[in-house]
């Protein structure tokens, strides 16, 4: 499964590397097509490729630290 995804991230996470996390401790692949960092806020646009089931494990890891997930689009 291939989703377009927009993250939404808070600025207290300046300091963590969630899109390395999410490479590093989930089965999925990501290309990052633009994004914007400050020290009050963030957010990208990635397309994230996996199983359901290891996606849907990596949406529940960014949800639990605060990161708004807006799905763009879904391809099977």
């Amino acid at each position: 499964m291939k989703v377009l995804i927009g993250l939404t991230f808070p600025g207290d996470l300046k300091d963590e590397s969630i899109i390395c996390c999410l490479c590093k401790n989930f089965d999925i692949n990501l290309n990052i097509f633009e994004a914007s960092f400050s020290m009050y806020s963030g957010w990208s646009i990635l397309s994230v490729e996996g199983s359901e089931e290891e996606l849907t494990r990596a949406f529940e890891y960014l949800k639990g630290k605060n990161i708004n997930i807006e799905k763009i689009k879904a391809t099977k």
